[in-house]
């Protein structure tokens, strides 16, 4: 197949799992076509049957914000064109899912490539929640030849916000590839994060408000009232200097290393004893997975998709949102216990082989493709009448516009 994916290449989750995923289509003989603004970050080094192409905008008085969403339209309009694309997966609903339907409108008759949007999270959650984009979102994601969510806490959340039959909504997991994120193989870098020989607690996210950073310093700090340990932050974004503040509150700043982003997670990952992830909010929660696939028991919220993806008592613990004095318990009970550590470990790294290995979830993706492509999947919704309705300032999101994207 020619497949053409489209996602945000920055940090974030959608983005990763969709350059992941092209990348082994890619090794299973397909060529694959990346449309963004700009590289994504995984996209590394050459790779045969892979190309990129780059969405050009020029800056121009009259538009305050360049319109990104008509410039990505025409990008793959012309990759289909050229290319004979069979199908376009778009990650993230807004504006790609937009896009890819305005650059059928372009095909002027012609049969143009079949569309497959992936829901990842505040793209239903959030941003699509805004009355600004609520319509167009629907419209988009409505339009879409396949439907697919990476949790079914998404899935269910889709049809409850924006109308659609859940028939029409496939359940495929995020994934990863569990060689690489495990714990075998790797730098050690325990003598640099804790050169007192401390139990290693880890973060990772774009330390948003949905990630509650200060709770996870909170926590913590009360684990190291029973167990030595160090805190090791990985990421950066508007609430790190709240994280920092907090940590100096309650006397842990010099337990406390703020690494900043970091592309080789799954080195750092190898070194951990323990990771938080007390959100507000996941979608699914893609870096609890690459934990556990690294034996790393997690702690999280019991919100969204994790417990999907964590499952409490066996791969690590769920507590409500804002039970730090909960997280902390279980903490201390894993980390101060090592037959509990091991015991917790390998559950966990045996549930990210089991279910989420891209070797396990990749082929569901070729399969669908294939139900897309023969027509076999639910058919959109029938919206004779229905227009979409653009938002005032129309659809421009690129760069840094959504933030909140999960990880």
């Amino acid at each position: 197949m020619k497949i053409a994916i489209s996602c945000y290449p920055t940090y974030g989750g959608s983005g990763a799992v969709a350059t992941e995923l092209g990348l082994e289509l890619a090794e299973r003989g397909h060529e694959i076509h990346f449309i963004s603004y700009a590289q994504p970050f995984r996209l590394d080094g050459f790779r045969e049957r892979v190309y990129f192409h780059e969405v050009e905008m020029d800056q121009y008085p009259l538009f305050e914000h360049p319109p990104y969403s008509l410039a990505l339209a025409v990008s793959i309009h012309e990759v289909a064109s050229h290319y004979d694309l069979d199908l376009v997966h778009v990650h993230y609903a807004i504006p790609h899912a937009t896009s890819a339907w305005i650059a059928r409108q372009m095909m002027n008759g012609q049969t143009g490539p079949r569309v497959v949007t992936t829901l990842h999270g505040t793209d239903i959650t959030l941003t699509g929640q805004h009355p600004s984009f609520h319509s167009i979102t629907r419209f988009s994601i409505r339009r879409s030849d396949g439907l697919t969510a990476v949790s079914s806490f998404l899935r269910d959340e889709t049809e409850r916000s924006f109308g659609v039959e859940k028939d029409r909504i496939r359940v495929i997991p995020n994934f990863i590839d569990t060689d690489r994120y495990r714990r075998e193989d790797k730098p050690c870098h325990r003598s640099t994060l804790a050169p007192g020989g401390e139990k290693i607690v880890m973060h990772i996210s774009n330390f948003r408000p949905v990630k509650r950073v200060e709770d996870v310093v909170e926590v913590f700090a009360r684990i190291r009232h029973d167990v030595p340990a160090r805190l090791v932050m990985v990421g950066d974004g508007p609430d790190r200097p709240r994280a920092q503040q907090r940590a100096e509150v309650l006397g842990v700043e010099d337990h406390v290393v703020f690494l900043g982003k970091h592309t080789s997670v799954d080195e750092l990952l190898a070194c951990a004893d323990l990771f938080l992830l007390p959100s507000e909010s996941e979608s699914f929660g893609l870096a609890a997975l690459e934990a556990m696939a690294c034996g790393v028991p997690v702690v999280a919220s019991r919100v969204g998709g994790v417990p999907e993806v964590v499952v409490d008592g066996e791969t690590g613990a769920l507590l409500d949102v804002g039970d730090v004095g909960g997280m902390a318990k279980a903490a201390v009970g894993i980390l101060g216990d090592a037959d509990r550590w091991a015991q917790v470990s390998g559950a966990a790294r045996r549930l990210a082989v089991e279910r989420f290995d891209a070797r396990k979830v990749v082929p569901i993706y070729e399969a669908f493709y294939r139900e897309v492509l023969d027509g076999s999947v639910a058919a959109p919704h029938d919206m004779a009448g229905e227009d979409p309705v653009l938002p005032a300032g129309g659809l421009s999101l690129a760069e840094g516009s959504t933030s909140d994207e999960e990880d």
